[in-house]
């Protein structure tokens, strides 16, 4: 870990307390009753009523002061390169400043933006690894960040998936971002990934980068990826008939990114609901991009998919953390005895006109952020980039 990312010494105990909602982020139950969560050396351990659970013996108590806990939010698409900095920006902080916009995990899409980045098979896998074990060392302010996704070749053989999985890499870059942009090819390919226990995302619509080109449903389709990435177009999406036909045609996830076409989103979202497969929808900003990087990427997405979209607020929740940690086979994302204790304590912003921060979501505002945790350690407080909140939590022991 990075020396901005504090870490547990020894045994270590949390109790927040003086909950007013506990958001699970899974859609069977999205509120939970209680008003105490406790966590002990990283790891959730009970969840309930103050009153019935054993605090004794906390190393850090934070007072919620009648706020929101939900799971860290998780940013299914990202493309980082090298440290907390993005050539695609020439920005530095990028990651940190997620963090204060309430992610708490990031997935790579692939390190596309790495000047210089190799396209021969030696090389891209030799990046992969590289970028896999970096960032897992560093994480920048306690953010985990998966990465280390290669984008495949067409010169790429089993054995060379064998050998990644080996070596730890776990995901796959966009398909359709390098050379293989054919339905046949990408299948075997991601047959192989799979086999090998590696998860696959496809680049879906129009080109983003030099490099890339269209990706259209026929190609999603007979690829198979795990994640339809982008379904809204990563920025251009495909027509709206395109989009039914994949929501349709298989059922993997249905990636929808803050960087895409924001009536695409809606309507990919309207179609998973009249399907029934809401489970399949997850959230990504698809950053750092062209339109820059978006701290509040994925809380302005779940605002907006409920408020426009119409959806509850507490099940828009859940599509940034619990949908996105069970697709992508992750220990947190859901306030669960046993997953990871990472949490966004939040508000309703100041002078909202919602009375609660459900109803302020649903009509389309930002929460204000009080406090992020990762693995059970206390990482920012107060946001610096949320609208400040209401009420927000605080230490009272530590």
């Amino acid at each position: 870990m990075a020396h901005d990312a504090p870490q547990a010494t020894g045994p270590s105990k949390l109790v927040i307390r003086n909950i007013g909602l506990i958001l699970s982020g899974a859609l069977e139950k999205p509120i939970l009753d209680g008003d105490t969560i406790v966590a002990e050396n990283g790891k959730i351990t009970a969840i309930g009523r103050h009153k019935d659970l054993n605090t004794e013996g906390a190393t850090t108590i934070v007072d919620a002061n009648g706020t929101t806990v939900t799971p860290g939010l998780i940013d299914s698409h990202v493309h980082p390169v090298a440290g907390d900095w993005t050539p695609r920006q020439n920005q530095t902080g990028w990651i940190d400043s997620s963090l204060h916009g309430g992610i708490t995990t990031m997935i790579s899409a692939g390190e596309v933006h790495m000047p210089g980045r190799p396209r021969d098979v030696v090389g891209l896998k030799a990046m992969a690894i590289f970028a896999q074990r970096a960032f897992w060392t560093l994480r920048p302010g306690g953010v985990k960040v998966h990465a280390g996704a290669p984008v495949i070749e067409c010169e790429m053989v089993e054995e060379d998936f064998k050998e990644l999985a080996a070596a730890g890499v776990k995901l796959l870059g966009e398909v359709g971002l390098g050379g293989v942009k054919d339905g046949p090819t990408a299948r075997k390919m991601v047959g192989w990934a799979r086999k090998y226990g590696i998860q696959s995302t496809i680049h879906t619509g129009g080109p983003s980068i030099p490099g890339s080109g269209l990706i259209d449903k026929d190609v999603v389709l007979e690829a198979d990826t795990d994640v339809v990435g982008h379904i809204n177009g990563g920025h251009t999406a495909l027509p709206d008939d395109q989009i039914r036909c994949i929501c349709e045609g298989c059922k993997r996830g249905l990636e929808i990114v803050h960087n895409g076409n924001e009536r695409s989103a809606l309507y990919t979202l309207r179609i998973a609901r009249e399907m029934g497969d809401l489970h399949r929808v997850i959230l990504g900003t698809d950053g750092p991009a062209g339109s820059g990087v978006q701290p509040l990427g994925i809380l302005r997405m779940v605002s907006m998919l409920s408020s426009i979209g119409e959806l509850p607020a507490e099940i828009a929740f859940c599509l940034a953390t619990g949908n996105t940690a069970r697709m992508r086979q992750l220990d947190c994302g859901l306030i669960e005895v046993g997953r990871s204790a990472d949490f966004v304590i939040m508000d309703k912003a100041q002078h909202s006109p919602g009375k609660t921060i459900l109803e302020s979501v649903q009509l389309g505002d930002l929460p204000g952020i009080g406090m992020t945790i990762i693995d059970g350690i206390v990482r920012t407080q107060r946001s610096r980039n949320t609208p400040p909140a209401g009420r927000v939590p605080e230490v009272v022991a530590k």
